[in-house]
């Protein structure tokens, strides 16, 4: 049910919640959970009253911290795997780019099963966009998710690539600039505590050494991290990743990550010498986002350079107290991949289109929404279709663009269905959680994060 005022919102709650001005209370856990919280969440995402929406979303968060759901930031947990007082684990991080509301749900159920301590819950720049999930909406799914499932502790909400376009940063700097100052505002305001800053994409590799290619990259990436600290909430620290190779262009290199971050901490200090900096760093090791499709739309094998991620988090770690390295583009490797990263010491795994194809290749998946999801694309996006794509590599490229377009009825697929899909990525999940040595991590993880005062 989808509530399209307040008055209609106002009246479902009732004997659930309790509410005195700013304060909620729960009534009847059992009637949030199995009842009110689903006309929660739908309003909160579909409901055509923008002040409707944003109560519904309010409530979500207020009734979660009732029941000890709380957003938080990963910073102490990666300050101890950067001493290295914490250490054999990887954590997931997974971009949910459509049905957030049940594939989160799946992703918890897999995470309380396995006693999983931190997955984070991520979403980029160019996925806000496309598939239309603002922050505070993303944050509203996902914590309904949390009280639908009966989970309890931290949730750690993240902005992944938030990205200075290069394009956009040519023509007009300033305005590219403050529109991520204004995005990371918006984040942090909806509970992101964990923001990825991404302006590897202005690494200039024409220069002649290679602190100048990085000066940029380094320049903003410090600027960014003072707006993030001047915003953060009081008791919060949030942690801030940054990035020095652009994910599908050249490897990255121990050298480079030295030239950032001895170019980084000296011009954060200019602004306050008491500031942290970033807490992990994103590294180009031969991944591309989504991977490569052939002609068949199947997935080219990657020839992913372990001992140089390997080599970076170490440097990371030794050499400046970073949780360690980040990989991007995970998702569509080989499953015997998985088990290398904790091996390694890798600090965090990005995954996303795996997922998506998960989703739209099921065979639980409506065949009819499915051709006319690939008839749409056709129709609005055929043009960019490169000389030599067949069909399959063009749909398998441009298929994330229908979560936006298609949300209303992939949120309203019958619920048999949601349940199939759902169990097939809780099987999956808990695969990945399994291979990255995140079992029985949670007892470790509640050592160092703690309910906000």
């Amino acid at each position: 049910m989808i509530c399209e005022n307040l008055e209609h919102l106002q009246a479902t709650w009732q004997g659930v919640l309790a509410i005195q001005g700013d304060q909620v209370e729960v009534l009847d856990e059992g009637k949030l959970r199995n009842d009110l919280i689903d006309t929660l969440v739908f309003t909160a995402v579909f409901s055509p009253q923008a002040e409707t929406a944003a109560t519904a979303r309010r409530l979500i968060r207020q009734a979660a911290a009732e029941l000890g759901i709380f957003s938080a930031s990963v910073q102490p947990l990666y300050e101890a795997m950067g001493h290295r007082e914490v250490s054999g684990f990887t954590i997931p991080a997974i971009n949910i780019r459509g049905i957030t509301y049940c594939v989160a749900q799946a992703v918890l159920r897999a995470a309380m099963q396995g006693n999983v301590g931190a997955v984070f819950f991520e979403i980029a720049r160019s996925e806000i966009g496309y598939t239309f999930q603002r922050p505070a909406e993303y944050t509203a799914a996902v914590t309904a998710a949390a009280i639908k499932t009966g989970y309890r502790g931290p949730l750690f909400l993240q902005g992944d690539h938030f990205q200075v376009i290069a394009k956009r940063y040519h023509q007009d700097a300033d305005q590219e600039i403050k529109a991520v100052k204004d995005l990371i505002w918006e984040a942090i305001e909806a509970g992101f505590y964990n923001i990825d800053i991404d302006t590897s994409t202005l690494v200039d590799l024409a220069q002649p050494t290679i602190a100048e290619q990085q000066r940029v990259n380094y320049h903003l990436a410090a600027e960014l991290t003072t707006v993030i600290r001047d915003l953060e909430p009081a008791g919060v620290t949030v942690s801030v990743g940054g990035e020095i190779g652009e994910v599908g262009s050249k490897n990255s290199t121990v050298e480079e990550l030295r030239a950032f971050m001895s170019g980084y901490l000296p011009e954060l200090q200019k602004y306050d010498k008491n500031f942290k900096g970033i807490s992990k760093i994103s590294v180009q090791t031969g991944t591309t986002h989504g991977g490569v499709p052939l002609s068949d739309g199947t997935i080219a094998k990657v020839n992913l350079d372990f001992d140089t991620l390997e080599k970076l988090s170490r440097e990371a770690r030794d050499g400046f107290g970073l949780a360690g390295a980040v990989q991007h583009g995970a998702s569509t490797l080989p499953d015997e991949c998985f088990d290398k990263f904790p091996a390694i010491a890798t600090a965090e795994i990005h995954l996303a289109t795996g997922f998506q194809n998960m989703i739209f290749d099921s065979k639980h998946f409506p065949d009819e929404l499915r051709q006319r999801i690939y008839q749409d694309l056709h129709q609005a996006h055929g043009q960019e279709k490169k000389p030599g794509d067949t069909d399959e590599q063009f749909l398998y490229k441009n298929r994330k663009q229908s979560f936006g377009i298609f949300k209303k009825e992939m949120w309203h697929l019958p619920e048999d269905t949601l349940r199939r899909l759902g169990e097939e990525l809780e099987k999956q999940f808990s695969f990945l959680f399994q291979k990255l040595n995140m079992l029985n991590t949670r007892e470790t993880v509640n050592r160092y994060i703690k309910p906000p005062a």
